[in-house]
């Protein structure tokens, strides 16, 4: 397994897997301490594993943490997603860059997106499998979420967008959802 550092998201690393194929299919590593640890991520913080199944075209973010921020390692493990990372932190080199990635069960690659910003995914096959390991455990009165089709964010859904939750559809706009509150 590797570590390949993402540029365009100050703190970001993609963990590629050597997977081993064969006639059976293929035995991949999806995680190693020591390679975390290499790039300076601590592999016991994390708190919680979560696990969700969307249908295709289903859009899933964009979701962010308040409060002390919310790390997180996402693996698509089985299926096909469109994954969207927007750096939110206004001291990171790379404030306000979007990416966007292709993850999959096929390659097992997993995307580490650093405290601060904000995640979302659209599932390009039915089903598909998130993984997510986070760092610290989840509380719903910290959640923000802002509009996956906020004309600041641009972002290209690739397909047509089928399902939302209801949270979702409601989300402000970026600039909204960012707003002191007070």
């Amino acid at each position: 397994m590797k570590a390949i550092p993402v540029p365009e998201i100050d703190g970001a690393y993609l963990f590629e897997p050597a997977p081993h194929a064969d006639q059976r299919g293929f035995f991949s590593r999806t995680f190693d301490r020591d390679v975390v640890a290499s790039v300076g991520i601590d592999p016991d913080g994390f708190a919680q594993d979560s696990l969700s199944r969307s249908r295709k075209g289903v859009v899933r973010g964009m979701h962010l943490r308040g409060g002390a921020g919310e790390s997180k390692l996402v693996r698509c493990s089985h299926g096909a997603i469109f994954d969207v990372v927007v750096d939110l932190r206004p001291d990171s080199p790379t404030y306000r860059n979007v990416k966007t990635f292709e993850l999959s069960g096929d390659t097992q690659v997993s995307l580490y997106i650093p405290a601060g910003c904000a995640h979302g995914f659209q599932s390009l096959t039915d089903p598909s499998d998130v993984s997510y390991r986070i760092d610290r455990a989840h509380d719903p009165e910290e959640d923000i979420t802002i509009s996956y089709k906020d004309p600041e964010l641009d972002i290209s859904w690739p397909l047509s967008v089928t399902m939302v939750s209801d949270r979702d559809e409601r989300a402000p706009s970026l600039g909204e959802a960012l707003k002191p509150t007070r």
